[in-house]
């Protein structure tokens, strides 16, 4: 992994004033959920649409959404994604550090919160199942978002679409589509973590595990290969 390309990333990243934007979401979530300990409520009553529905649903894609798009969609807008591809590199160590980045940052801002809500509805085990699976979520949506930047000029339009429409309405009322969605992934690795019945998803353990791997190596050779066809004028062929 090349570090030079890991760092000019992560200053580029906490650089522009879209870091920000991490920040009000991730609270909110600890937020409330100190309230509804605070107040006496049980967990079994807001762990589903606080730990499920804000944590796993909103916080953990969104995140990743505006840190996968902006490791490379903020270099291709600017211009300066040109200064990169002169230099003499094969262009998976300019992916996969940026991916990298992209993983860490999503998954360190997701998976904090997460563990103390878990911890706040139930118990240290379901914060670290959270933490851990948020974890595997965000190497798999940063994949995927990071290749969204490449492949398309709208890449944060459509990952809202993936977000709010596959993911939070249609896997959410169709049962099939499930398959077929990060958030279930984790939702049945972080109950596999710490069986409860906080958590529900009809995706197994097996699956989820194996479309976290096939989503993130798929969409890592499509972002490399979609970063070939980039000329030095920073225009896709």
């Amino acid at each position: 992994m090349n570090a030079t390309i890991a760092w000019i990333t992560a200053r580029g990243l906490f650089g522009r004033r879209r870091v920000l934007l991490l920040l009000p979401l991730p609270v909110l979530l600890v937020g409330l959920a100190v309230v509804a300990r605070t107040a006496g409520v049980d967990g079994a009553q807001w762990a589903q649409p606080v730990l499920v529905g804000l944590g796993l649903g909103v916080v953990l894609p969104v995140i990743a959404l505006i840190v996968g798009t902006g490791v490379l969609g903020s270099e291709i807008d600017d211009g300066t994604i040109v200064h990169i591809l002169t230099k003499p590199l094969p262009r998976w160590q300019i992916v996969l550090p940026k991916l990298a980045v992209a993983a860490g940052v999503t998954a360190l801002t997701a998976a904090l919160p997460l563990y103390v809500a878990g911890v706040l509805a139930d118990s240290a085990r379901l914060g670290l199942a959270l933490a851990a699976a948020s974890a595997v979520g965000a190497l798999a949506y940063s994949a995927l978002f990071l290749a969204l930047s490449l492949v398309t000029r709208r890449p944060v339009l459509l990952g809202l679409v993936y977000v709010l429409i596959w993911e939070g309405l249609l896997s959410n009322l169709v049962t099939g589509t499930r398959v077929l969605s990060i958030q279930h992934y984790v939702i049945a690795i972080a109950d596999k973590i710490a069986s409860t019945p906080l958590l529900g998803t009809t995706v197994s353990f097996g699956v989820s595990v194996a479309m976290c791997a096939v989503i993130t190596v798929g969409f890592t050779a499509l972002a490399v290969d979609r970063l070939r066809s980039f000329s030095v004028a920073g225009e896709t062929s």
